[in-house]
């Protein structure tokens, strides 16, 4: 059997591919675990300057396995030890530490949307920290098609993402919308030619993954604290995150850099 996930580190670059093409990259057991695994790894490793999610194929990832669901439905209580409520949500989490760690990793994290991303497959691309979509890009919250109320922090990241209203009228109707409608919602980022699109990724992406890392992990947890915080305890963040950084070997360097008309060469330190 194939693989679920594909890896591929270049330039840096951490590249996670959800590798279900003929489903759409619908998600199953063995591709979420892969995901939150090397998330994980990806977190620490200082070889690692930035990840990029994707989907093979001709989608990002449509979200749940409708079929399988309906396998599952029409099995229900054919099992002689079926699983508790609690056991259902306990396995739900364990799925949605991807969205988390897509979050709050202190890695720059990149949203390759190469087609259609619904359901819990947009709630992935939405934890990431930017998203690039190509202008074959698709966009739905697909939950009330199906009867489900939302998962892996959707319903969190497009309120945030496009504003209460916006995102209400999403999940509530569920209809698809395009490229540019995406980016004139503020839901994508940038919108570049489907032919382009892994290189334009790959350039910012490489950009970020040889930038100042150190800076970068404060420069997010502070990004992602003012969503929530008041301005004033934001203020003692950014002091702390700017006397930290200041001390950096690659602080020194890019002042070096600047006065001497070059590029800086950033160690991560």
């Amino acid at each position: 059997m194939a693989d679920h996930l594909l890896t591929e580190l270049k330039d840096r670059v951490l590249y996670l591919t959800m590798n279900r093409p003929d489903k759409l990259n619908a998600m199953s057991a063995e591709m979420m675990g892969g995901l939150v695994d090397n998330l994980r790894r990806a977190a620490t490793n200082r070889e690692i300057g930035a990840v990029v999610l994707t989907g093979a194929g001709r989608g990002f990832c449509s979200g749940g396995d409708i079929r399988g669901m309906r396998e599952r439905n029409e099995g229900a209580g054919a099992s002689s030890a079926p699983q508790t409520v609690e056991d259902l949500v306990a396995g739900l989490r364990r799925g949605e530490e991807a969205s988390m760690m897509l979050h709050e990793m202190p890695k720059v994290t990149i949203a390759a949307v190469n087609g259609a991303a619904a359901g819990a497959g947009l709630s992935l691309a939405m934890a990431c920290d930017i998203r690039i979509a190509s202008d074959a890009a698709r966009f739905g919250t697909a939950f009330a098609k199906v009867g489900f109320s939302g998962d892996y922090g959707g319903t969190w990241s497009l309120t945030h993402l496009v504003g209460s209203a916006k995102a209400r009228e999403l999940y509530f109707l569920a209809d698809l919308i395009g490229a540019d409608e995406a980016l004139r919602i503020g839901l994508a980022n940038r919108v570049v030619p489907a032919a382009s699109l892994r290189d334009e990724v790959h350039a910012i992406a490489s950009r970020i993954a040889n930038g100042p890392s150190v800076a970068y992990s404060y420069m997010k947890a502070n990004l992602n604290a003012a969503i929530n915080h008041e301005f004033n305890e934001l203020l003692d963040r950014e002091a702390w995150g700017q006397i930290m950084t200041g001390l950096t070997e690659d602080h020194r360097e890019a002042v070096k850099a600047f006065l001497e008309k070059r590029p800086p060469t950033f160690k991560g330190r």
